[in-house]
């Protein structure tokens, strides 16, 4: 079973003339690598998967596979069709990669015992772990704590993505030890990790990605004012990070630091001028 421990980050997808950038992705995955991420998320939310087509999702992920380790990688794996699913997650699983994130069917708001069914299914036919992703602000519908702590019993649900900003079902989630708990809001990374947690999914992680890493690895050491501090001087980027819809912000950063491109796709649009100008300051900051 692979272990998710450490900062993964929520890998953006470059693009370029409304074409995926391959060049600047090649350039942003060995960078994020060397400079202490554990792992990447590809064509999560923050790749924009859902303006991808699945030819595209694909490629990103070969492309991500030609400079990183299989254990360094995990494939989005979102929708709300569970046959068309299976069939794309048994194409995902023919490439070797350390898991796939799934989170709830969005829109279609299925009951507990639907969402049950559904994850179980997943896992049932995964021949890598799953990350679970729990995110109801994006997919409309809770999983209750109880429904939560059933299903990450399967053998085949290794760690979760906690994004749903419930601190009694994140601390039940570590107490169990049945999955490793990754924080999956960013401003949590520092607190997910005192309770007891292993990591984070994180997409302002893209900048400063030493700084989330020394964090991390103070914690593990039970260097907590020394995490503490680095927290509080990360806290600015992260929360400008979400300044627009995720990853608009993120991508006006990385073309600032002259890492990728700022373009978006639709509906998602480019960070706005004075946005910009706030990012610029607190990478500035930041920087120093």
């Amino acid at each position: 079973m692979s272990s998710f421990s450490g900062i993964w980050v929520a890998l953006a997808t470059p693009l370029r003339n409304g074409e995926i950038d391959f060049a600047s992705l090649d350039r942003l995955v060995q960078r994020l690598l060397a400079d202490g991420a554990a792992g990447l998320v590809v064509c999560g939310t923050t790749g924009e998967a859902a303006a991808l087509s699945e030819d595209e999702q694909l490629a990103v992920l070969d492309a991500v596979l030609r400079q990183a380790a299989p254990h360094q990688v995990i494939m989005g794996l979102a929708g709300n069709q569970l046959n068309a699913l299976l069939d794309r997650q048994r194409e995902i699983q023919r490439r070797p990669l350390a898991g796939l994130l799934v989170p709830a069917p969005y829109y279609i708001r299925p009951s507990q015992a639907g969402l049950e069914h559904f994850f179980t299914t997943l896992a049932d036919a995964a021949s890598v772990p799953l990350v679970l992703y729990d995110i109801p602000y994006r997919t409309g519908v809770r999983i209750e704590r109880d429904t939560l702590r059933r299903i990450v019993r399967h053998a085949n649900i290794a760690a979760i993505k906690d994004c749903a900003g419930d601190a009694e079902t994140t601390m039940a989630l570590i107490a169990d030890a049945q999955v490793q708990v990754l924080a999956g809001e960013d401003t949590q990374i520092f607190s997910t990790l005192c309770l007891g947690g292993h990591g984070a999914i994180s997409a302002s992680a893209h900048v400063r990605t030493d700084l989330y890493a020394r964090m991390h690895a103070c914690v593990m050491q039970g260097d907590l004012p020394g995490a503490r501090q680095l927290h509080y001087r990360l806290l600015p980027w992260m929360q400008a990070a979400f300044c627009e819809a995720n990853p608009a912000a993120l991508k006006a950063a990385l073309a600032l630091l002259g890492l990728s491109s700022d373009e978006v796709r639709a509906p998602i649009l480019p960070c706005s001028p004075a946005n910009r100008e706030q990012l610029r300051q607190v990478l500035e900051d930041l920087a120093n």
